[in-house]
């Protein structure tokens, strides 16, 4: 029995230690995974307005702004985009809904994205939203009465960050998901409970932010969503302490709800601007 004892020592030496290197890679590399920003440049098209900026800590940063019909207290609508994607690549969905609704749409990039120095972090993605919003302040007059603030994917988590500082006229989620804790119990059960506490960086709490916050919360969630489940979207619309509408676009999966979602999508993301829209279809 002694023998047999001692032969496992040395095999739980090795396993533990095998544990403690993939708890310090993932507690290293989780904001690599979390996010994913593509090479390149990736420039806008011509007559596209950037809006330059600089960050607490003296990063430049920018956003592409499509100017809508700023009569009659159209919106501002504040956007932030997936965690593998760029801000130009949502300047066809921009276009389309400052076109249809009137509301002028910033599109918010990331630091290390896009050309802008840095590296993504969570805190990076918090500070540098909340200097964003100052500047469409001064640049704009944007007022929160005025803003909706607008999420996709990873930009859910930092929009739903924003609004907890901002408190918008509303808040609308496409894809979003519950918290970063929850997305990393997908990839490994093993960063359940106390191992997620001590090595969690990304602190993203959608969630918990909704049901704090005093604004109407609109979600989106493509029913066949492969990357994020829609039962997070419907989680995350549960939670939420003032209710928009909750839409769940069938045939719909992680990148396609606009187009899929069709006239439904106009109408819920219409009706989240405050029925600003002109012209949309019946």
């Amino acid at each position: 029995m002694r023998s047999i004892v001692h032969r496992m020592i040395p095999l739980a030496v090795v396993l533990g230690g095998l544990f403690a290197l993939i708890l310090l890679l993932a507690w290293r590399m989780q904001e690599r995974m979390v996010f994913q920003p593509p090479a390149g440049a990736w420039p806008a098209p011509p007559g596209v307005e950037r809006l330059e900026l600089e960050a607490a800590d003296g990063t430049p940063l920018f956003a592409y702004l499509v100017r809508g019909d700023t009569a009659g207290g159209n919106p501002v609508v504040i956007h932030f985009h997936g965690n593998a994607e760029v801000a130009s690549l949502a300047i066809p969905w921009g276009q389309e809904l400052a076109g249809r609704t009137g509301a002028s749409v910033v599109l918010a990039e990331y630091r290390g994205y896009a050309g802008i120095p840095g590296s993504p972090t969570y805190a990076a993605s918090r500070d540098d939203a909340l200097a964003l919003w100052s500047a469409l302040q001064q640049a704009l007059g944007a007022t929160p009465d005025r803003t909706v603030i607008h999420g996709f994917s990873l930009g859910s988590a930092v929009a739903a960050e924003l609004a907890s500082q901002v408190a918008p006229r509303a808040l609308v989620l496409e894809a979003p998901f519950t918290s970063a804790r929850a997305m990393a119990v997908r990839m490994g059960p093993m960063l359940r409970g106390p191992v997620w506490r001590l090595i969690a960086r990304v602190h993203y709490d959608t969630r918990a932010r909704v049901a704090s916050l005093d604004v109407p919360v609109w979600v989106a969630h493509g029913a066949e969503d492969g990357i994020i489940p829609v039962r997070m979207g419907r989680e995350v619309y549960a939670a939420a302490r003032r209710k928009g509408d909750l839409l769940i676009v069938a045939g719909a999966g992680h990148n396609d709800l606009p187009s899929v979602g069709a006239q439904a999508y106009e109408r819920w993301i219409d009706a989240a601007l405050g029925d600003a829209s002109r012209g949309s279809g019946p």
